[in-house]
């Protein structure tokens, strides 16, 4: 299946790195630094972590490595697990106010499923996107499927 090009209209409002975010970006080096912005940007408009390098199209991270001074193609080397990329995630939690879902959060998110969305919708699709809307309304970090 392939993707519909993303617009310029869509990367400047979703993929534009702001100044206050530029801010967290500095100091950091070739794939990090794109890795880093790529990921920021990702957490802000979905409220959530990408899985993985698929998760960006060819346009964004052009658009994003041009903003950030890196080539497009380092991207393919920033590191999907470690020390590194956990640090990244909390930077980014701490800048936007979310916190990782804990046990106590996962408990009040099913019994608001169960209340307020599942009895009336049979779609895991739609709940799911339902989930995340209340997650990034709470400022939680949604679970990982």
């Amino acid at each position: 299946m392939s993707r519909q090009p993303v617009s310029m209209d869509e990367l400047v409002e979703h993929w534009t790195v702001l100044d206050d975010e530029q801010d967290l970006v500095t100091g950091k080096r070739g794939a990090t630094k794109l890795g880093f912005a790529l990921l920021l940007k990702y957490y802000t408009r979905h409220g959530r972590f990408p899985r993985g390098r698929a998760d960006f199209p060819d346009e964004v991270v052009g658009f994003v490595a041009r903003q950030v001074k890196v080539p497009a193609a380092d991207f393919g080397f920033y590191e999907w697990s470690g020390r590194t990329i956990e640090y990244h995630r909390k930077q980014i939690r701490d800048h936007l106010g979310f916190r990782v879902c804990g046990v106590a959060d996962a408990d009040k998110l099913t019994d608001w499923l169960a209340a307020n969305v599942a009895h009336a919708e049979r779609s895991t699709d739609r709940v799911r996107e339902e989930l995340l809307k209340h997650c990034f309304a709470e400022r939680i970090e949604p679970p990982h499927r």
